[in-house]
């Protein structure tokens, strides 16, 4: 029976509708906490369920052992830490800070009670400080785990003499503690304040008003001292991060930072220091407020003379008219370590004579480089294969990547693609459930063809392609095509259903298949069913599904980028994931990972992907299987103490190289974006002389090159690294598969060297720099982009050809090197605005003081060196190429003596002339032609001068 109490005006007041009232809102809160409880575990549920089913169970279950570790211990920390230190500030200030009191409100008296305010908010403050830090360092748990189980290095660096570990590792786990701490000791502070200024407005009328002050404002003295303490720990960890500041010049601790800013640190903290101690000493002595300002004003006045002013004052007087000879200690430690940090300390110099001479490039000795010239351009042959090989809308070709294979005993290069299926191309009338989920499944092969075959119809000469897989090499077969986990499987789907699965189209009928394979979780019983429909959002369809049966599975997280980055969130990923076929003809993913800081000692930063970073290794190689989903985590680089700590982290993620199946090993490749990282330090750092560096004199920049935006507009951008299968000079094996980086001096366009990083078995890893002669210039690859735009006859052809509703598609600039000499290679494609399949139509070479062209490599090569060019024996398979053409003869002159109706009519016939040459691809002659019409031109012109 509920309680009422009649107030004036007959008002009155349910007390136990009141109750029921606050009982509802709990128990409304208590459903929400319980939902959101469920939901949370549903996604753990799923997650476990999915790293079970990669056999990496012990890897999910540390992180999330960590991650709720961190979360409730340091909840609990922070509110007893907040609430003890409120609670003692309560019990302190009771009994005048917390005394209700009367206030005046528009002239009327208002009786307030500051504890009804005072201790909720506390609370308040205290919960929600304790949930922000719980996410914070859940979020954080990488620095715990690193710090744990840290592996040791022992070089120190040369300013702190501590050992590298120390920065990779304990630094970022002490700056989280005490940021942690400070924060908390400010809130504290700030709570005193808060405290002594509600005891201070009561006490001043009364008689022991100064003394009830003064014990008041202890407490303040008490947080402050706290404060100051941890302050002072942190300005001493502040100066670590000198090591790898940016200047202008160089990176880590100047001469002004080592001999004045350093020394000057530690000195405020221990001013900070000794200001609690007199902070502490004024809260027991409760000397006031004067002894306090001045413990407050040492550290500051330290911090302005030692940090700001002195230093200042150095570096503007004393440093700056000497800076070579002051700055010369630690521009050598900046260009050792960050050589070192970007493995560059062990790059192998070799000299390049880069001669002019055709008898330095030694063709007939380098006849399997040429042999190997990649013609197609990514970008063209990505367009092609979605024209000719994606058969269907909903297959796609994501990305082309280059490799190397054995055909005939011979090792070549080559472009692989994987066709994928992309569901949302799939027409509208087919996008339900069972034909998403269930039936369209999985991509379909791959194709593979020769880096620099072309049909008589300038399409790629295949070795792998069509649906089903056909192969026209034997020592190439693709045995299990289908392609479950990719670039662009990004949906869930169901397996081992009773519904077939489209495997691929074939004539008016399509072939079905079955996953025989291992991967995805099990469906299980009803309870396990309900489960996984409700953690995957599908409890509308998979719970009623006739065609889903406890052995069918679930493939979830399949794209590969999202499959590693759950995996491994710890470590970074290429951007270029390739597929490979191994020896038994099945489908592999090969991605690249890096273990990254940003904490190295005097080590320059640079941007690598979305991090600022001035460390990196290519420590791990991850190989996914394209059919199960199976993920294996290889490390090719167990020295990184990254690394280490990673393994020791988590033993059963990591595998070494020795373990990876040979036939997988043969296609590791060194990594595009490490190569670039280290070609943009390398430009820099590639000198060791500190009055070099300093001065600027040698700097090499990545060379630049010519390419089309969106707009099909020009535009100077840096060149991509690219893989070229060639003999190093002074080496002896005759295809190596190399990934290669030119360089140009920075704001000029010629050569002076290039980087070449080595993929191939022992030789793996290892980079070598080609220093050319610094006494003649060596055309670049913009140079060399200038020449062929400055040649009359192709820069016409690409006039006409870009008016004729279609445009020309120039790839990317290839430099060769080859014997003791230089090869450029551009290809060029005609794509015709109607298809966007480009076509190959002139593939244009050059040399230091010559450039030719032709309709094929062959032609090109004839037109480049004349008859003398060695002929190629086509390969098995091939059809040989096209008689090369003769080099074009100069055009005939005007016949003396013919008027000018004459020359007019001659005019016109060879301007027809040379327009039907071009379009049926005559170039030579059609360039003869051209050559005529100039001279009749000009013939009239002479001619009509003369006449009256």
């Amino acid at each position: 029976m509920s309680e009422r109490f009649r107030l004036a005006d007959n008002e009155v007041i349910d007390v136990g509708k009141g109750k029921r009232r606050h009982w509802r809102r709990w128990v409304l809160i208590a459903i929400a906490l319980l939902l959101l409880i469920l939901f949370r575990s549903l996604g753990i549920y799923l997650s476990a369920a999915w790293f079970s089913s990669l056999g990496l169970s012990s890897v999910y279950w540390y992180i999330f052992k960590l991650k709720l570790g961190l979360f409730l211990g340091f909840v609990f920390a922070t509110a007893v830490l907040l609430r003890a230190a409120f609670w003692l500030l309560e019990r302190h200030f009771r009994s005048h800070a917390l005394e209700k009191r009367t206030i005046v409100v528009n002239n009327q008296p208002v009786q307030i009670s500051p504890e009804r305010f005072v201790r909720p908010a506390s609370w308040i403050i205290a919960i929600l400080f304790a949930l922000f830090y719980g996410l914070d360092m859940k979020s954080a748990w990488q620095t715990f785990a690193l710090y744990v189980n840290q592996a040791q290095v022992a070089t120190l660096d040369p300013i702190f003499h501590k050992p590298v570990s120390f920065y990779l590792f304990s630094l970022p786990f002490y700056d989280l503690i005490s940021s942690w701490l400070i924060t908390l000791a400010f809130v504290v502070l700030c709570a005193a304040i808060v405290y002594t200024l509600l005891a201070a407005a009561p006490q001043i009328t009364k008689a022991n008003g100064e003394s009830t002050s003064k014990r008041s404002f202890a407490p303040v003295s008490v947080a402050l001292a706290a404060f100051l303490i941890l302050l002072a720990w942190q300005t001493y960890l502040a100066r670590f991060p000198y090591l790898w500041e940016d200047h202008q010049t160089f990176t880590g601790v100047s001469f002004s930072e080592a001999q004045y800013s350093l020394p000057a640190l530690r000195l405020v903290a221990i001013a900070l220091l000794v200001a609690a101690a007199v902070a502490l000493l004024n809260a027991f002595t409760r000397r006031g407020l004067k002894l306090l300002l001045f413990g407050l004003a040492l550290p500051l006045a330290v911090f302005v003379v030692g940090v700001l002013l002195v230093p200042a004052y150095v570096t503007s007087f004393i440093v700056k008219p000497n800076e070579l000879g002051r700055e010369t200690p630690y521009i050598e430690e900046n260009i050792a370590w960050t050589r070192r940090a970007f493995g560059l300390e062990q790059v192998e110099l070799r000299e390049f004579q880069a001669d002019n001479s055709v008898e330095s490039l030694d063709l007939n000795a380098n006849q399997p480089t040429l042999d190997n010239i990649r013609l197609w351009d990514w970008h063209a042959l990505q367009d092609t294969l979605k024209q000719i090989q994606a058969i269907r809308t909903y297959y796609d070709f994501p990305d082309v990547d280059v490799d190397r294979y054995r055909l005939s005993d011979t090792t070549r290069q080559m472009m692989i693609a994987a066709r994928e299926i992309d569901l949302k191309k799939l027409p509208d009338a087919s996008r339900n459930w069972i034909n998403e989920k269930l039936i369209y499944t999985h991509g379909y092969g791959i194709t593979m063809n020769t880096a620099n075959g072309f049909t008589p119809e300038g399409m790629p000469r295949f070795v792998v392609s069509d649906m089903p897989i056909t192969s026209s090499s034997p020592e190439v077969k693709v045995t299990r095509p289908e392609i479950y986990f990719g670039q662009e499987t990004n949906s869930d789907v169901y397996v081992k259903t009773k519904q077939k699965e489209f495997d691929f189209p074939q004539g008016e009928a399509n072939t079905y298949t079955t996953y025989e394979g291992t991967g995805g979780i099990q469906i299980g019983g009803r309870g396990r069913r309900m489960l996984l429909a409700w953690a995957l959002g599908d409890l509308s369809k998979l719970p009623f599904s006739d065609d889903v049966t406890p052995e069918s599975r679930v493939l979830i997280h399949r794209n590969i980028r999202e499959m590693v980055n759950g995996i491994a969130p710890f470590l970074i990923y290429d951007n270029d994931p390739y597929i490979i076929v191994n020896s038994e003809g099945r489908l592999f993913w090969m991605l690249d990972a890096f273990t990254e800081s940003a904490t190295y000692p005097y080590a320059r930063h640079q941007p690598v992907g979305l991090n600022n970073v001035n460390y990196i290794r290519n420590s791990v190689k991850v190989v996914i299987d394209a059919y199960n989903g199976t993920v294996h985590f290889y490390v090719f680089d167990a020295n990184d103490p990254l690394i280490q700590t990673y393994r020791a982290t988590f033993p059963a993620l990591f595998e070494d190289a020795g373990q990876m199946p040979a036939d997988l090993r043969n296609h590791v490749r060194y990594p595009e974006t490490l190569i670039r990282a280290q070609g943009e330090i390398y430009g820099l750092y590639h000198t060791q002389s500190p009055k070099v560096f300093f001065q600027r004199e040698d700097v090499w920049n990545v060379a630049q090159q010519i390419s089309l935006d969106d707009q099909n507009r020009k535009q100077v951008t840096s060149i991509d690294p690219y893989f070229v299968l060639m003999q190093l000079p002074g080496e002896q094996i005759r295809n190596e598969f190399v990934l290669i980086l030119p360089f140009t001096p920075a704001s000029r366009n010629n050569m002076i060297g290039w980087m070449a990083g080595r993929c191939d078995g022992e030789n793996y890893g290892r980079l070598l720099i080609y220093n050319f002669p610094k006494s003649r210039l060596i055309d670049g690859p913009l140079q060399i982009e200038a020449r062929i735009d400055q040649n009359a006859q192709l820069s016409s052809q690409f006039t006409l050809w870009n008016q004729q509703g279609s445009h020309v598609l120039r790839g990317h600039l290839l430099v060769i090197p080859i014997g003791s000499s230089l090869l450029y290679v551009e290809p060029v494609y005609l794509k015709a605005e109607s298809s966007p399949m480009p076509e190959l139509r002139l593939v244009v070479l050059a040399i230091q003081d010559r450039l030719g062209y032709g309709q094929t490599f062959a032609e090109a090569m004839t037109n480049l060196f004349g008859e003398a060019k060695p002929t190629t024996e086509p390969k098995p398979g091939e059809q040989p190429a096209k008689p090369a053409e003769a080099p074009p003869k100069p055009g005939a002159s005007p016949t003396p003596g013919e008027n000018a109706q004459q020359l007019i009519n001659k005019a016109v016939q060879e301007l027809e002339d040379y327009q039907r040459l071009t379009s049926q691809g005559k170039l030579g002659e059609a360039g003869q032609k051209l050559e005529q019409h100039k001279r009749t031109m000009e013939e009239l012109k002479r001619v009509s001068s003369k006449s009256p």
